[in-house]
């Protein structure tokens, strides 16, 4: 069984996803790439499978991660 993709809540429609984070610096990570969340709700990376939920939308389940 393959883990769930690590998911971010954010505040924002447009987002920048370079694959650092929790314990992975940005020379590790991948390029940056920008991100737009669409009527779903949510929008995945499409080199790191993280995956963004924009805060109050439909894809808003209340049990994700904050980001900042």
């Amino acid at each position: 069984m393959t883990d769930a993709p690590e998911t971010i809540l954010v505040r924002s429609r447009r987002i920048a996803c370079d694959g650092s984070g929790d314990g992975v610096p940005a020379a590790l990570g991948h390029p940056r790439v920008w991100l737009e969340i669409d009527e779903s709700g949510m929008v995945e990376c499409g080199y790191c499978d993280r995956r963004y939920v924009l805060a109050g939308g439909p894809a808003d389940n209340g049990k994700t991660k904050k980001n900042g």
